[in-house]
């Protein structure tokens, strides 16, 4: 497909666009371009069409199941899409004032406490913008505690089955990261952490679900010992969707969390945004949440920055508050139940496909998953690996799964279906995935050398991620 220039012809668009009329204008384009800007020539149909086939092209979670791990693609309510656009919201300025915003400061104190609820924290800041900004500002108060507190704790422990923005997060803080292993099933390894854990240690972060798709088992013990020398205990709550409604983080002794809303709670994800990534503390580090915060004073909500202990501002204004609107529409929208309904039809989903899958397909660890389960590519003949398969199942109409990640499963194939599925589309899903493995014995080539279908065939990924061609002869 041609790119949208290639398309523009001098006049077709037939649109008249008035001269300006005022004497010695300069126009600013003009003046740095050094003339008028080289726009497109095209009219309004040869446009419509042009970027209507482009998103034809492409996966969406609104035509195709997108079973990528980690990362929870689950198909989103439109309505809560026209909720996020009424213009009271979308159109309300960010320096309106209190005054003229109470029912957008009434959403967000009221989101704050329902996400406090649901996770068991004290208080939550909804002002992160993704969840690894949320993890960065969680960091951000660890040190600020310890520094309030003449502690100088110059470690944080991270296990082998982290998300990668853990460690980055930790060393963007200056904090030492140390990695702590896991055993063959998948649990962290408590001895090894025993040994680790000093009082150089200001906190441990752990993915739980863990990565492998795993509750880990010794959660409580971890908080114990991790409490026991003065240490925090933080959640990358980014698999919430495995556990709202069912059990709290704040019970299992974590001390802060970050909430992914563009994944858990109805925003549409990918492309790099929008996203929002809140953050809940226990009561001791509430004071040390970012600037401003949500109050109710009467009946008057207003916006306050009078917390000499914050770590301050980590977003302008107040967060992706469009983020936060759809987030409100969904959980008002399921209530308790239905929060509960959803993590458990996604552990269904998971461990149904995990069940169908299993007997073709090597399992690193053979337990009951959560939202999301692990394969790799160990054993598969003819050379077939785990980026052959996912190349390979675009060809039947799915988004690839996660591949090579998470680290310590070596050819890792991760996949999560979560609760949006019907059974039907599971089912589709694991033929193909079974078909998949029947062509490895039969047909190697075919998998090998896929995809077949796409617009796009099998690229040099790393030459594409440095060097893009962003236009091709058809």
């Amino acid at each position: 497909m041609s790119a949208i220039f290639d398309k523009s012809t001098p006049g077709k668009s037939a649109f008249p666009v008035p001269q300006y009329d005022i004497p010695d204008f300069d126009p600013v384009p003009e003046r740095f371009l050094g003339g008028p800007p080289d726009l497109i020539d095209v009219d309004e149909a040869d446009v419509v069409r042009h970027y209507t086939n482009l998103s034809h092209m492409n996966f969406s979670v609104d035509t195709q199941m997108y079973p990528l791990g980690s990362c929870t693609m689950k198909y989103n309510p439109k309505m809560n899409e026209r909720l996020a656009s009424l213009p009271g919201f979308a159109d309300l300025h960010p320096l309106s004032g209190d005054a003229c915003s109470q029912g957008a400061l009434r959403l967000m104190h009221d989101l704050a406490r329902y996400l406090a609820e649901i996770t068991g924290m004290y208080e939550f800041s909804l002002a992160p913008a993704a969840g690894a900004h949320g993890e960065l500002s969680s960091v951000m108060i660890i040190k600020k505690y310890f520094q309030e507190h003449g502690e100088r704790r110059t470690t944080v422990l991270i296990p082998d089955s982290a998300h990668g923005t853990n460690p980055a997060s930790v060393a963007m803080c200056g904090f030492e990261v140390k990695e702590v292993p896991s055993t063959p099933e998948g649990d962290v390894d408590i001895a090894a952490l025993e040994l680790m854990v000093d009082e150089n240690v200001a906190a441990m972060m752990l993915t739980s679900p863990n990565t492998l798709g795993l509750f880990d088992r010794n959660i409580r013990r971890i908080a114990d010992v991790l409490h026991g020398a003065g240490a925090f205990f933080y959640c990358d709550g980014a698999n919430l969707n495995a556990l709202m409604g069912i059990t709290r983080m704040g019970e299992m002794g974590f001390d802060l969390m970050h909430v992914n809303l563009h994944k858990t709670f109805s925003t549409p994800h990918g492309g790099g945004g929008p996203g929002a990534g809140p953050i809940g503390v226990v009561e001791k580090l509430a004071k040390y949440l970012p600037v401003p915060r949500v109050i109710l004073e009467g009946d008057t909500y207003r916006l306050d920055t009078g917390y000499p202990s914050s770590i301050g501002r980590v977003h302008s204004f107040y967060g992706n508050f469009l983020v936060c609107v759809r987030a409100y529409a969904y959980l008002r929208r399921l209530g308790a139940e239905g929060l509960r309904a959803t993590s458990e039809t996604a552990v269904l989903n998971a461990n149904y496909l995990l069940a169908k899958l299993k007997g073709a397909f090597h399992l690193p660890v053979d337990r009951l998953c959560k939202h999301e389960f692990v394969l790799s590519d160990r054993g598969l003949p003819n050379g077939v690996t785990a980026n052959d398969v996912a190349k390979r199942i675009l060809d039947y109409g799915f988004h690839a799964p996660t591949v090579y990640f998470p680290l310590l499963v070596e050819g890792a194939i991760m996949v999560e279906p979560t609760e949006t599925e019907s059974r039907e589309t599971l089912d589709a899903f694991a033929d193909a995935m079974l078909a998949i493995r029947a062509e490895a014995d039969k047909d190697p080539d075919l998998v090998k050398k896929a995809p077949h279908c796409a617009p796009v065939k099998r690229v040099d990924a790393v030459t594409a991620a440095r060097r893009p061609v962003l236009k091709w002869d058809d």
